[in-house]
């Protein structure tokens, strides 16, 4: 029954709080939302009071700005002025779309109001001042403008699709927009190649799902700037192992004299009874501790490929270490604690492979590095 009351309890909030939103909204003068929240109200509620009355009073004053907005906005010659009369017709069209959907809206508003038929010669205007917007961006020559000169013809596309060679503008916008890096790693000669190749393609691939090529960053790699033909590089991003060390060894001893006292020993008979008998029992506990370390250290070095020079230079440290415990005695185990029995029941075992100790300190790395990286490039 609680459950049955809480759930009862949420869920008139919640229509509650759906109900009071459209009514604040109102009262804020925000009156396209406040018709979107009392159509919401009336789906679930067709006989809602206030939603009714909020809905009838704010529907025609909605109506009325934003199409007093789509006027001012023409006769001020604003820029995209076109791009922002559409915004406003769209808005009237959504209301429009919703009310239709909802059969106790449309009690409220028999006849809501479109400009679907407005909206065809408008895009091809909208289109053209994105268009001309675009290219007045991509002449002024710098990747930023560049940017948004992609933007513009993004949007010009979406209005009127193939408009002029808008497509065409588009490629240039976004190769002049884009961020080329080269990322190079330098290779691990000898019996960690595998491992640091592993390491290496791992940052590639990284690096390629997370600046895809819909974002203005896009690395290479050194064959795959060849391929493309790849002449305009902005960065070189060189990655290289400094120094590592792999399978260091350290082997410890300790030697334990252990000693328990009033241990059950054996039974004795006294006047006919049998009782235990206590003494105190003795072990040498000889434990063994194996510790086999690998680290290393990794350089990012971020350069300017247009003069060389050097943008970001960061060193990354990482370390791996590996243990083993065992233990052997002599004398009574009844001196033992449980956790030095069970030592003695492990055995010295062998490290993972120098191959497996490679890749285990560079995974620390591997987040430093990615994090610096996305870091420099954020801004970018």
């Amino acid at each position: 029954m609680k459950i049955v009351s809480l759930l009862l309890f949420f869920a008139l909030s919640g229509l509650m709080i759906a109900c009071t939103s459209g009514k604040k909204a109102f009262e804020h003068g925000d009156y396209f939302d406040a018709v979107l929240l009392s159509v919401k109200r009336l789906r679930q509620k067709p006989d809602h009071e206030k939603s009714i009355q909020t809905l009838k009073e704010s529907y025609p004053l909605a109506v009325s700005y934003l199409e007093g907005q789509a006027n001012n906005t023409i006769a001020a010659n604003a820029p995209f002025k076109w791009k922002n009369v559409m915004q406003s017709y769209n808005q009237i069209n959504q209301m429009y779309e919703e009310i239709q959907q909802c059969p106790a809206c449309l009690k409220v508003i028999p006849s809501p109001k479109n400009y679907y038929t407005e909206l065809g010669p408008l895009k091809e205007k909208a289109a053209d001042e994105s268009y001309n917007a675009g290219i007045d961006a991509l002449m002024k020559g710098t990747r930023n403008d560049a940017k948004q000169a992609y933007f513009n013809f993004t949007d010009a596309q979406s209005y009127v699709p193939g408009y002029k060679d808008v497509v065409e503008y588009l490629g240039k916008a976004k190769d002049v927009a884009t961020l080329k890096v080269i990322l190079e790693q330098i290779k691990v000669p000898g019996r960690y190649k595998l491992s640091a190749d592993f390491f290496q393609n791992n940052v590639e691939s990284y690096l390629h799902s997370n600046y895809p090529e819909q974002t203005f960053i896009r690395f290479y790699t050194p064959q795959e700037a060849s391929s493309t033909g790849l002449t305009n590089a902005d960065q070189i991003l060189r990655i290289q192992f400094d120094d590592f060390s792999v399978g260091n060894t350290n082997t410890t001893q300790r030697v334990d004299n252990l000693k328990r006292d009033s241990v059950v020993v054996g039974e004795a008979k006294v006047n006919g009874k049998t009782i235990p008998v206590y003494n105190t029992v003795t072990a040498r506990l000889t434990s063994f501790h194996k510790e086999v370390i690998s680290a290393g250290i990794l350089s990012m070095i971020i350069v300017d490929a247009k003069n060389n020079g050097v943008l970001k230079d960061s060193k990354f440290q990482g370390n791996f270490v590996w243990t083993n415990n065992w233990a052997n005695f002599n004398g009574d185990e009844r001196a033992l604690s449980g956790d030095q029995l069970a030592m003695c029941k492990q055995r010295e075992v062998l490290p993972p492979a120098p191959q497996d100790l490679f890749l285990q300190f560079t995974k620390p790395i591997y987040n430093q590095l990615t994090s610096a990286v996305n870091t420099f490039y954020r801004n970018y």
